[in-house]
């Protein structure tokens, strides 16, 4: 085998070139670790496996083994050069000793030293090349001539005698250092060609081992996030957990307390009447109607026991007042502080829908009303969206948030960038307001009504009235109003506030102008019947 042959059988069939750091597969064929890696890993995602030679099957990717023979002979025989003795032609006549050839001739298919081409034929028959060692390959295997000319239709190098023959008759026919020429520029407008593909597609695994780089570094990001996530949600879970049970074991303690306090009285009461009833009973069975007689009467015994009830319970209204007293408190210890429990379990629910708004559904989220802002004369329903007027102490736990004059409260949600709007329902109710406030409002005094001041703007309704209030100046409006329903829209950015009656079709009512500097809360005041929150879309297109 020549050192041609052989350096074609060291070539990787996937990248075409000699093999680097070569590996082979159970069937016994050789590939470069790189080159075979990267064909397994494209046929990870179809779960099959094949051999790119031989196309052996398997469903499990098979395991490389690294062929220490092959890469020897590679070593030892591509990276040391060719020996002088290998890469010379010698004389064919100098049979003595081996001496280099200056030049082979085609028509004697010899090489010939300097010594034998000064005696050799100078006819035009003899046509001298350089030394080359398959002489045979070129001479005309028919008519034994030098073959000097290239059919172009039939891809095929010819001698002379073949151009004149039938089957070449008529094809065009060219000079074998022309067509060479034509073939050597063709082909390197073609190794033009291939040399830009595989720049674009060393380009291309380039740029795709960045993505995976990248894509490794954010899946390592977003574990740690969730990772943090998880954490944090797991330490606020204990401290609302501890909150809530600290609140039920407070509250039970106290409960207890109370209650052992009226059993107590109410035992000493008991043991009073009892005494009493049984020397009524022994009255009732003497035989001596004088013993009888002298005893105070029963409407004394009766005012009695109504002073001792009075002294037990500090009232002095009667039997009735006593009762009433008794229910008050009964009452008051009939359970946990529910407003604070359920504001905490809502703390829960917002944790949870800020999660699931910030994994999930991007900004789009309800507006819940905060329990920490609601005054004592308003109540706020379970789902945090409905805020009702009540004569009704609502005794929420003091906080500096909480508005205490007006019956007002303020939404959990606040907007700071973005065009939004939300609905609100009004139901039993002619006297209310609805609108957005800065979260530096006052929480008492006249600067904490909403639309008395410049940090909230209102659409209120007296009676049959409507009017929209800023900063203490009042806009009447005009229009007839017979909905129910209304919906306010915001764009921040722009600086507009806009109120529109939710009829058919649904009516401008009025647009505020302003430059935002704080974030705004959707703001509700109602002092009979209730306020619904019914929608909310955040990121909302005006229509042309």
């Amino acid at each position: 085998m020549s050192s041609t042959d052989l350096r074609d059988e060291l070539l990787c069939s996937i990248c075409l070139s000699t093999y680097t750091d070569p590996v082979m597969l159970r069937c016994g064929h050789n590939f470069c670790r790189v080159c075979i890696h990267q064909v397994l890993d494209t046929q990870d995602e179809a779960g099959v496996y094949s051999c790119p030679e031989c196309r052996q099957r398997s469903q499990k990717r098979p395991a490389l083994m690294r062929n220490l023979a092959l890469r020897n002979i590679m070593e030892n025989f591509l990276i040391t050069p060719p020996t002088q003795k290998e890469a010379e032609i010698f004389c064919t006549y100098c049979v003595d000793s081996p001496v280099p050839a200056a030049k082979s001739c085609l028509m004697c298919e010899a090489s010939l030293c300097e010594k034998h081409l000064r005696v050799h034929s100078k006819s035009a028959e003899h046509v001298l090349c350089e030394p080359s060692a398959n002489l045979g390959n070129r001479k005309c295997s028919v008519h034994k001539k030098i073959l000097e000319y290239y059919c172009t239709e039939d891809a095929a190098c010819i001698c002379v005698y073949c151009s004149f023959a039938p089957e070449h008759r008529g094809h065009w026919v060219e000079m074998l250092d022309e067509a060479s020429e034509k073939k050597k520029k063709k082909l390197g407008n073609i190794l033009q060609k291939l040399i830009t593909r595989r720049e674009e597609t060393e380009e291309r695994v380039r740029s795709l081992e960045e993505r995976r780089r990248k894509a490794q570094e954010k899946a390592s990001g977003e574990a740690e996030r969730v990772t943090a996530l998880c954490r944090d949600i797991r330490r606020w879970l204990d401290d609302l957990e501890k909150k809530v049970l600290s609140e039920i074991s407070r509250h039970e303690k106290q409960v207890s307390r109370s209650l052992s306090d009226m059993i107590q009285k109410l035992e000493v009461k008991k043991n009073k009447l009892t005494r009493k009833m049984r020397h009524m009973e022994e009255l009732c069975n003497m035989t001596d109607p004088l013993t009888v007689l002298q005893e105070p009467d029963i409407g004394d015994l009766c005012d009695t026991e109504e002073e001792e009830g009075e002294e037990d319970t500090g009232r002095h209204d009667g039997g009735e007042e006593d009762t009433r007293g008794h229910d008050k408190l009964l009452h008051d210890v009939d359970g946990p502080d529910v407003a604070v429990i359920s504001d905490t379990l809502h703390t829960l629910c917002d944790i949870v829908t800020d999660l699931r708004r910030g994994i999930y559904l991007g900004d789009s989220a309800d507006i819940l009303l905060d329990v920490n802002t609601a005054a004592n004369n308003i109540r706020i329903s379970d789902d945090r969206k409905a805020a009702t007027g009540t004569q009704q102490n609502q005794n929420h736990p003091e906080t500096a948030e909480r508005f205490q004059d007006f019956p007002q409260v303020m939404s959990r949600r606040r907007f700071s960038s973005g065009r939004h709007y939300w609905d609100v329902e009004i139901s039993r109710s002619i006297l209310w307001s609805v609108g957005m406030c800065y979260p530096s409002i006052e929480r008492k005094g006249r600067q904490s009504y909403f639309g008395d001041n410049n940090k909230s703007w209102s659409l209120w309704r007296f009676s049959d009235q409507y009017s929209v209030i800023h900063d203490s100046q009042v806009i009447w409006l005009p229009h007839q109003i017979s909905s129910n329903r209304f919906r306010i829209c915001l764009d921040y950015e722009a600086g507009l506030l806009s109120f529109y009656e939710l009829c058919d079709p649904i009516k401008h009512l009025h647009t505020f102008t302003a430059s935002f500097t704080e974030p705004l809360h959707a703001a509700l005041w109602v002092l009979e019947g209730s306020l619904k929150i019914s929608g909310v879309s955040s990121n909302w297109k005006k229509s042309s």
